[in-house]
């Protein structure tokens, strides 16, 4: 398994497939990626995960994080996070935030983020911003 910065384009095809299959690829493509750091995990030479990070100010948010559903479960995505916090720890970042899916909020508990706030939605799924200090 290898971590390393992609392309935004290189985001949008996992990001399509795992999180929005039912909408066009572009709905994936998201205003910022231009500036944003996107980073991809690679097993067995294959694109497995991509997470995106947008920086404003000393906050880092995390979007459009997926990790290909024959992956998930086998530590890819903890990978990708923990690797993530330890990048943003050498920069100005202070804060590190997302709106994580009511589904993956246990996932994002084990980095220390804690939900802030109300339930919302997206479409027609419930999201909670959870954040962590750096």
């Amino acid at each position: 398994m290898e971590i390393k910065r992609i392309n935004w384009h290189q985001t949008i095809p996992l990001r399509h497939q795992v999180l929005w299959p039912t909408k066009p690829p572009e709905y994936c493509h998201v205003e910022g990626d231009e500036q944003a750091l996107h980073f991809g995990t690679y097993h067995n030479n294959k694109l497995v995960c991509v997470a995106s990070i947008y920086i404003d100010g000393n906050k880092a948010r995390l979007r459009k994080f997926a990790t290909d559903e024959s992956c998930q479960g086998q530590g890819i995505g903890s990978a990708m996070i923990t690797h993530i916090l330890e990048q943003l720890r050498d920069t100005t970042s202070t804060m590190f935030w997302c709106d994580a899916r009511e589904s993956a909020m246990s996932f994002y508990q084990r980095f220390g983020m804690e939900p802030m706030g109300e339930r919302f939605y997206k479409e027609d799924v419930s999201y909670y911003k959870m954040q962590v200090c750096l």
